[in-house]
């Protein structure tokens, strides 16, 4: 039996989904999944399509797409079937997904997914890494952070899905004060920036 061609695509995707549940926030926390909604971005893909472009096994490719699509971040856009058997096709339910601020000391899943992706990049003397530290007044961090989104949006419509991957990942934030700095001496000991050695403090 000759395939059948696809089924037209659902309708269109959200702008942003925020994610709350528990539920969602295990399922995006995960660095495989996270490459998977990458994948996902540049068109719908089949679970098979998946495990071959991530270097998955089918299996694996399989049980992480359904816990993406129990979470309501992705979803089958289109079916055909080949030789009797249904595929369907996944894409993202939205543009971008919105998570909850991790709050203080707790980790960040989305630049730690970025960090990864970096380290795992090729090296290239095109790429630029760097980070800039400033003091400056709300109304000035607020006008930054809107060309900063400006910026990312730019690049999400310069997207063409011929070209190769590129990503930007964006933390404009004000650090908070993580108390004197700990310095090694030369017997061994820690020594703060007032000089006193392991847990002693100053009188």
């Amino acid at each position: 039996m000759q395939p059948q061609g696809p089924e037209e695509p659902a309708e269109g995707v959200e702008d942003v989904v925020r994610l709350t549940t528990d539920e969602q926030l295990r399922a995006v926390n995960n660095l495989v999944r996270h490459r998977i909604i990458r994948l996902l971005r540049d068109g719908p893909a089949t679970i098979s399509q998946v495990a071959e472009k991530l270097g998955l096994l089918k299996g694996s490719s399989s049980y992480h797409v359904r816990v993406l699509e129990r979470a309501g971040v992705i979803k089958v856009v289109r079916t055909r079937k080949v030789r009797g058997v249904t595929e369907r096709y996944y894409a993202p339910t939205s543009r971008q997904i919105e998570l909850p601020d991790p709050g203080q000391g707790q980790p960040d899943v989305l630049m730690r997914h970025a960090l990864a992706d970096l380290e795992a990049a090729p090296a290239d003397p095109a790429r630029v890494v760097r980070l800039q530290h400033a003091r400056i007044g709300a109304a000035k961090f607020a006008e930054f952070a809107d060309r900063l989104t400006a910026l990312m949006d730019e690049l999400g419509a310069a997207s063409e899905p011929e070209e190769g991957d590129a990503e930007l990942a964006v933390a404009f934030f004000r650090p908070q004060d993580a108390g004197p700095v700990r310095q090694d001496t030369a017997d061994g000991e820690e020594r703060d920036e007032e000089g006193n050695t392991n847990g002693e403090q100053g009188i």
